[in-house]
């Protein structure tokens, strides 16, 4: 017998100081379409495959009442405990985009022991993203 239970990863939200800022530096420096923009600017999601990017502000009394305050990093040396991962066919090329468009770089992309190539940028807020080509399997 079939379970209706099986989860489907909806949503990834990224906490951010302006969202309208956020959803517009990641679909010029990454290429992704934005999906929705709240009016009141609190949501905003891209087109990013079966998994929403979402974004909503830090401060924001209905979640941090509820599930607690965001925690951000300290300094620059520090990093939140998740990172975005976006796989790109020409990982050079989209280096390069997001670089122009505002990320700051972290490591140029380089290969790795276990054939791919993978370049670190941060966001505006911080966020670390990865940068990689496709791994087969």
């Amino acid at each position: 017998m079939a379970s209706n239970l099986g989860p489907a990863f909806a949503y990834t939200v990224v906490y951010c100081k302006d969202v309208a800022k956020s959803v517009a530096f990641y679909a010029k420096a990454f290429g992704y379409n934005v999906r929705r923009l709240d009016e009141n600017r609190k949501w905003g999601e891209l087109e990013s495959g079966a998994t929403t990017i979402a974004f909503t502000p830090i401060h924001q009394h209905e979640t941090n009442d509820i599930t607690g305050h965001v925690q951000t990093p300290q300094s620059g040396d520090d990093r939140q405990p998740i990172e975005l991962c976006f796989d790109y066919v020409d990982i050079d090329a989209a280096y390069k985009r997001a670089i122009e468009n505002g990320a700051v770089a972290v490591c140029e992309p380089e290969e790795k022991k276990w054939g791919q190539k993978v370049g670190y940028v941060r966001d505006p807020d911080g966020n670390v993203v990865r940068m990689g080509s496709h791994v087969a399997s």
